[in-house]
Protein backbone atom coordinates (compact mmCIF):
# COMPACT_ATOMS: atom_id res chain seq x y z
CA UNK A 1 0.00 0.00 0.00
CA UNK A 2 1.11 3.51 -0.84
CA UNK A 3 0.67 7.17 0.20
CA UNK A 4 1.39 10.31 0.05
CA UNK A 5 1.44 12.51 3.38
CA UNK A 6 2.82 16.04 3.89
CA UNK A 7 4.48 16.78 6.98
CA UNK A 8 6.49 19.56 8.90
CA UNK A 9 9.76 19.68 9.76
CA UNK A 10 11.41 19.71 12.95
CA UNK A 11 11.62 17.09 16.15
CA UNK A 12 8.46 15.46 17.38
CA UNK A 13 6.62 17.56 19.28
CA UNK A 14 6.13 14.39 22.19
CA UNK A 15 9.53 13.44 22.17
CA UNK A 16 11.29 15.73 24.40
CA UNK A 17 12.82 14.05 26.81
CA UNK A 18 10.57 11.20 26.86
CA UNK A 19 12.93 8.63 26.11
CA UNK A 20 14.46 8.95 29.75
CA UNK A 21 11.68 9.21 32.05
CA UNK A 22 10.98 5.30 32.10
CA UNK A 23 7.02 6.06 32.41
CA UNK A 24 4.95 4.73 29.80
CA UNK A 25 4.49 7.78 27.86
CA UNK A 26 1.37 6.93 24.99
CA UNK A 27 1.25 9.18 21.57
CA UNK A 28 -1.74 10.75 19.87
CA UNK A 29 -2.34 7.79 17.96
CA UNK A 30 -3.19 5.44 21.43
CA UNK A 31 -6.77 4.72 21.12
CA UNK A 32 -7.67 5.47 18.04
CA UNK A 33 -8.33 4.05 14.92
CA UNK A 34 -5.63 3.25 12.82
CA UNK A 35 -5.17 4.60 8.90
CA UNK A 36 -1.49 3.30 9.10
CA UNK A 37 -1.09 -0.36 8.24
CA UNK A 38 1.74 -2.56 7.05
CA UNK A 39 3.08 -1.45 3.70
CA UNK A 40 4.88 1.56 1.80
CA UNK A 41 4.18 4.78 2.48
CA UNK A 42 6.00 8.25 0.63
CA UNK A 43 6.04 11.41 2.72
CA UNK A 44 7.41 15.17 1.82
CA UNK A 45 10.30 15.81 3.80
CA UNK A 46 12.65 18.52 3.32
CA UNK A 47 10.77 19.35 0.13
CA UNK A 48 11.58 16.00 -1.22
CA UNK A 49 9.63 12.35 -1.09
CA UNK A 50 11.02 9.70 0.76
CA UNK A 51 9.76 6.62 1.42
CA UNK A 52 9.61 4.21 4.74
CA UNK A 53 8.08 0.11 4.81
CA UNK A 54 5.69 0.24 7.84
CA UNK A 55 5.35 -3.16 9.65
CA UNK A 56 2.22 -3.11 12.41
CA UNK A 57 2.40 -5.97 14.88
CA UNK A 58 -0.29 -8.16 13.78
CA UNK A 59 -3.27 -8.47 16.29
CA UNK A 60 -2.78 -4.40 17.08
CA UNK A 61 -4.22 -3.51 20.07
CA UNK A 62 -5.12 0.57 19.87
CA UNK A 63 -4.87 1.07 22.99
CA UNK A 64 -1.68 -0.78 23.89
CA UNK A 65 1.93 1.59 23.68
CA UNK A 66 4.31 -0.58 21.30
CA UNK A 67 8.34 -0.13 20.62
CA UNK A 68 8.94 1.48 17.90
CA UNK A 69 12.17 0.30 15.72
CA UNK A 70 13.83 2.06 13.10
CA UNK A 71 16.00 -0.09 11.18
CA UNK A 72 18.50 1.63 8.42
CA UNK A 73 19.75 -0.04 5.61
CA UNK A 74 23.89 -0.31 4.44
CA UNK A 75 25.80 1.59 1.49
CA UNK A 76 23.36 -0.24 -1.75
CA UNK A 77 20.99 -1.24 0.42
CA UNK A 78 16.91 -0.28 0.83
CA UNK A 79 14.34 -0.40 3.03
CA UNK A 80 13.07 -3.55 1.36
CA UNK A 81 15.95 -5.47 1.58
CA UNK A 82 15.37 -4.00 5.63
CA UNK A 83 12.02 -5.50 6.04
CA UNK A 84 12.29 -8.69 3.98
CA UNK A 85 15.75 -9.66 5.47
CA UNK A 86 16.35 -11.32 1.85
CA UNK A 87 20.02 -10.26 1.33
CA UNK A 88 20.68 -12.66 4.63
CA UNK A 89 18.03 -14.76 4.98
CA UNK A 90 14.39 -13.80 3.81
CA UNK A 91 12.11 -13.80 6.98
CA UNK A 92 14.11 -14.71 9.42
CA UNK A 93 16.39 -11.30 9.21
CA UNK A 94 13.75 -9.30 8.43
CA UNK A 95 14.78 -6.69 9.99
CA UNK A 96 17.67 -7.18 11.06
CA UNK A 97 16.23 -10.35 13.15
CA UNK A 98 14.39 -8.78 15.26
CA UNK A 99 11.17 -9.00 13.92
CA UNK A 100 10.97 -12.58 15.28
CA UNK A 101 12.18 -11.87 18.03
CA UNK A 102 9.59 -8.48 19.31
CA UNK A 103 7.06 -11.35 18.83
CA UNK A 104 4.41 -8.63 18.05
CA UNK A 105 5.68 -6.07 20.67
CA UNK A 106 7.02 -3.32 18.28
CA UNK A 107 5.91 -1.60 15.24
CA UNK A 108 8.99 -1.38 13.12
CA UNK A 109 10.01 0.52 10.31
CA UNK A 110 12.35 0.13 7.64
CA UNK A 111 13.12 4.36 5.80
CA UNK A 112 14.67 4.39 1.97
CA UNK A 113 18.17 6.40 1.91
CA UNK A 114 18.76 9.04 -0.76
CA UNK A 115 20.69 7.22 -3.32
CA UNK A 116 20.78 3.89 -0.92
CA UNK A 117 22.87 5.91 1.47
CA UNK A 118 22.67 8.17 4.34
CA UNK A 119 24.43 11.48 4.06
CA UNK A 120 22.44 13.38 6.05
CA UNK A 121 23.32 16.45 4.32
CA UNK A 122 22.54 19.77 6.52
CA UNK A 123 20.58 16.96 8.90
CA UNK A 124 18.35 15.87 6.41
CA UNK A 125 18.02 12.11 6.93
CA UNK A 126 17.64 13.32 11.39
CA UNK A 127 14.62 15.65 9.77
CA UNK A 128 13.21 12.59 7.44
CA UNK A 129 13.54 10.38 11.11
CA UNK A 130 11.79 12.96 12.83
CA UNK A 131 8.84 13.25 10.24
CA UNK A 132 8.00 9.44 9.95
CA UNK A 133 8.33 9.36 13.84
CA UNK A 134 5.21 12.23 14.12
CA UNK A 135 3.24 10.64 11.29
CA UNK A 136 3.69 7.47 12.67
CA UNK A 137 2.61 7.93 16.22
CA UNK A 138 0.00 10.62 15.45
CA UNK A 139 -2.07 7.75 13.78
CA UNK A 140 -0.70 4.83 16.09
CA UNK A 141 -0.03 3.58 19.59
CA UNK A 142 3.71 4.27 20.72
CA UNK A 143 5.51 4.45 24.08
CA UNK A 144 7.92 7.35 23.54
CA UNK A 145 10.23 5.74 26.10
CA UNK A 146 10.91 3.04 24.11
CA UNK A 147 11.99 4.43 20.14
CA UNK A 148 15.27 2.47 19.55
CA UNK A 149 17.25 2.09 16.06
CA UNK A 150 19.90 0.17 14.82
CA UNK A 151 21.27 -0.36 11.39
CA UNK A 152 24.57 -2.00 9.38
CA UNK A 153 27.59 -0.30 7.57
CA UNK A 154 25.99 3.63 6.73
CA UNK A 155 22.79 2.69 8.83
CA UNK A 156 25.23 2.03 12.01
CA UNK A 157 26.09 5.84 10.80
CA UNK A 158 22.77 6.77 10.62
CA UNK A 159 21.72 5.32 13.88
CA UNK A 160 25.05 6.76 15.45
CA UNK A 161 23.70 10.12 14.06
CA UNK A 162 20.24 9.59 15.87
CA UNK A 163 22.34 9.26 18.91
CA UNK A 164 24.56 12.67 18.83
CA UNK A 165 21.07 14.63 17.78
CA UNK A 166 18.29 12.92 19.51
CA UNK A 167 19.60 11.01 22.63
CA UNK A 168 16.49 12.25 24.44
CA UNK A 169 13.79 10.99 21.89
CA UNK A 170 15.48 7.49 21.46
CA UNK A 171 15.77 4.87 24.05
CA UNK A 172 18.76 2.97 22.37
CA UNK A 173 20.67 2.77 19.33
CA UNK A 174 22.62 -0.48 18.18
CA UNK A 175 25.73 0.46 15.68
CA UNK A 176 26.62 -2.56 13.95
CA UNK A 177 30.30 -2.12 12.12
CA UNK A 178 29.75 1.60 11.62
CA UNK A 179 31.66 5.03 11.29
CA UNK A 180 31.01 8.32 11.55
CA UNK A 181 29.34 9.08 7.84
CA UNK A 182 26.50 10.56 9.25
CA UNK A 183 27.80 13.37 10.97
CA UNK A 184 27.33 13.85 14.65
CA UNK A 185 25.58 16.97 15.46
CA UNK A 186 25.45 17.45 19.18
CA UNK A 187 26.72 14.68 20.95
CA UNK A 188 26.98 15.13 24.55
CA UNK A 189 24.24 14.24 25.90
CA UNK A 190 23.75 9.90 27.64
CA UNK A 191 21.98 7.33 25.72
CA UNK A 192 21.76 4.01 26.10
CA UNK A 193 24.54 2.59 23.73
CA UNK A 194 25.46 -1.20 21.85
CA UNK A 195 28.57 -0.72 19.52
CA UNK A 196 29.08 -3.98 17.44
CA UNK A 197 32.09 -4.61 15.43
CA UNK A 198 34.21 -6.81 13.17
CA UNK A 199 38.21 -7.17 14.21
CA UNK A 200 38.99 -7.82 10.33
CA UNK A 201 36.88 -5.11 9.59
CA UNK A 202 38.32 -3.53 6.17
CA UNK A 203 35.51 -1.13 5.33
CA UNK A 204 35.21 0.73 8.18
CA UNK A 205 37.91 -0.11 10.65
CA UNK A 206 37.38 -1.55 14.26
CA UNK A 207 39.61 1.59 15.30
CA UNK A 208 36.90 3.77 14.16
CA UNK A 209 33.85 1.61 16.36
CA UNK A 210 35.32 1.62 19.06
CA UNK A 211 36.04 5.82 19.02
CA UNK A 212 32.05 5.87 18.06
CA UNK A 213 31.72 3.66 21.31
CA UNK A 214 33.89 5.69 23.45
CA UNK A 215 32.06 9.41 23.12
CA UNK A 216 29.06 7.33 24.70
CA UNK A 217 31.43 5.78 27.18
CA UNK A 218 32.40 9.91 28.46
CA UNK A 219 28.83 10.51 27.67
CA UNK A 220 27.16 7.77 30.22
CA UNK A 221 29.66 8.57 32.82
CA UNK A 222 31.10 4.95 32.46
CA UNK A 223 34.19 3.47 33.54
CA UNK A 224 36.55 3.39 30.89
CA UNK A 225 38.04 0.33 30.04
CA UNK A 226 39.82 -1.53 26.85
CA UNK A 227 37.06 -4.06 26.79
CA UNK A 228 38.67 -7.82 26.13
CA UNK A 229 37.63 -8.89 22.27
CA UNK A 230 38.05 -12.25 20.85
CA UNK A 231 41.43 -13.35 19.20
CA UNK A 232 41.50 -13.51 15.65
CA UNK A 233 41.11 -16.57 13.89
CA UNK A 234 39.12 -17.90 16.59
CA UNK A 235 35.67 -17.43 14.57
CA UNK A 236 34.17 -16.55 18.08
CA UNK A 237 32.55 -12.95 19.63
CA UNK A 238 32.50 -11.11 23.26
CA UNK A 239 30.48 -9.08 24.60
CA UNK A 240 31.64 -6.39 27.70
CA UNK A 241 29.03 -4.60 29.35
CA UNK A 242 30.65 -1.15 31.03
CA UNK A 243 30.40 -0.65 34.47
CA UNK A 244 29.84 2.33 36.42
CA UNK A 245 27.11 4.18 33.59
CA UNK A 246 24.83 6.82 35.17
CA UNK A 247 20.95 4.60 35.54
CA UNK A 248 19.91 4.02 32.47
CA UNK A 249 22.26 4.51 29.77
CA UNK A 250 24.69 1.32 29.35
CA UNK A 251 26.96 0.74 27.04
CA UNK A 252 27.99 -2.54 25.84
CA UNK A 253 30.47 -3.95 22.96
CA UNK A 254 30.23 -6.81 21.06
CA UNK A 255 33.33 -7.63 19.08
CA UNK A 256 33.70 -10.34 16.64
CA UNK A 257 36.41 -12.45 14.53
CA UNK A 258 34.81 -11.58 11.23
CA UNK A 259 35.09 -8.83 8.52
CA UNK A 260 32.80 -6.10 7.62
CA UNK A 261 29.39 -8.29 7.69
CA UNK A 262 25.69 -8.22 9.16
CA UNK A 263 24.46 -11.47 10.82
CA UNK A 264 28.21 -12.80 12.12
CA UNK A 265 28.18 -16.23 13.36
CA UNK A 266 30.43 -18.25 15.43
CA UNK A 267 32.56 -21.46 14.61
CA UNK A 268 32.09 -20.50 10.85
CA UNK A 269 32.69 -17.49 8.21
CA UNK A 270 30.38 -15.21 6.73
CA UNK A 271 26.46 -14.27 7.11
CA UNK A 272 23.53 -16.77 8.68
CA UNK A 273 20.23 -15.48 9.40
CA UNK A 274 19.74 -18.59 11.37
CA UNK A 275 22.84 -19.27 13.12
CA UNK A 276 23.86 -15.17 14.06
CA UNK A 277 23.76 -14.14 17.60
CA UNK A 278 23.59 -10.53 16.61
CA UNK A 279 20.00 -10.09 16.69
CA UNK A 280 19.75 -11.85 20.38
CA UNK A 281 22.09 -9.47 21.56
CA UNK A 282 20.75 -6.48 20.14
CA UNK A 283 17.16 -7.71 21.06
CA UNK A 284 18.40 -8.23 24.85
CA UNK A 285 20.16 -4.91 24.75
CA UNK A 286 16.77 -3.36 23.80
CA UNK A 287 14.54 -5.10 25.69
CA UNK A 288 15.51 -4.81 28.73
CA UNK A 289 14.39 -0.98 29.34
CA UNK A 290 10.57 -1.21 30.54
CA UNK A 291 8.18 1.56 31.37
CA UNK A 292 6.35 1.87 34.73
Amino acid sequence: MAALIVLGSGAPTSASGAASAGVAAPTAGCGKAPTLTSGTYTIQSGGKNRSFILKVPDGYDRNRPYRLIFGFHWLGGSSTDVSTGRTVETGTWAYYGLQRLANNSAIFVAPQGLNNGWANSGGEDVTFTDDMMRRIEGDLCVDTTQRFALGFSYGAAMSYSLACSRATVFRAVAVQSGGLLSGCSGGNQPIAYLGVHGLRDNVLGISGGRSLRDRFVRNNGCTAQNPPEPAQGSLQHRVTTYAGCSAGHPVAWAAFDEGHIAAPQDGAPGDSGSRTWLPGEVWRFFSQFRSA
